[in-house]
């Protein structure tokens, strides 16, 4: 959870720097005004396209390499085993 907090913080931080900055709370002094109204109302979907292009090679690195992790899928299956084994143990129905 930890991980999940100081993501949402730092959403959360770069939200409102972008609320301020797209409000002309915090001026720019270094960036013109025309520049300015152009450039920012387009910063979220370049953060959205950006995020999504990053998550989606992601997705293609880990199916490029899905075939080589076989030892991974081995281990899984035997822990999956012990748990049902533990839980036939208590008493759980496991099979339905």
């Amino acid at each position: 959870m930890t991980r999940a907090k100081n993501f949402a913080g730092r959403v959360a931080a770069l939200t409102v720097l972008y609320t301020l900055l797209l409000l002309d709370i915090i001026p720019t002094p270094l960036i013109n005004d025309k520049a300015k109204k152009e450039i920012l109302p387009t910063l979220p979907w370049w953060a959205l396209i950006s995020t999504g292009s990053y998550l989606l090679s992601q997705l293609g690195w880990g199916l490029y390499h899905f075939s080589d992790t076989p030892k991974a899928y081995e281990e899984l299956m035997v822990d999956i085993k012990e748990a049902k084994d533990f839980l036939r143990g208590r008493g759980v129905d496991v099979d339905s």
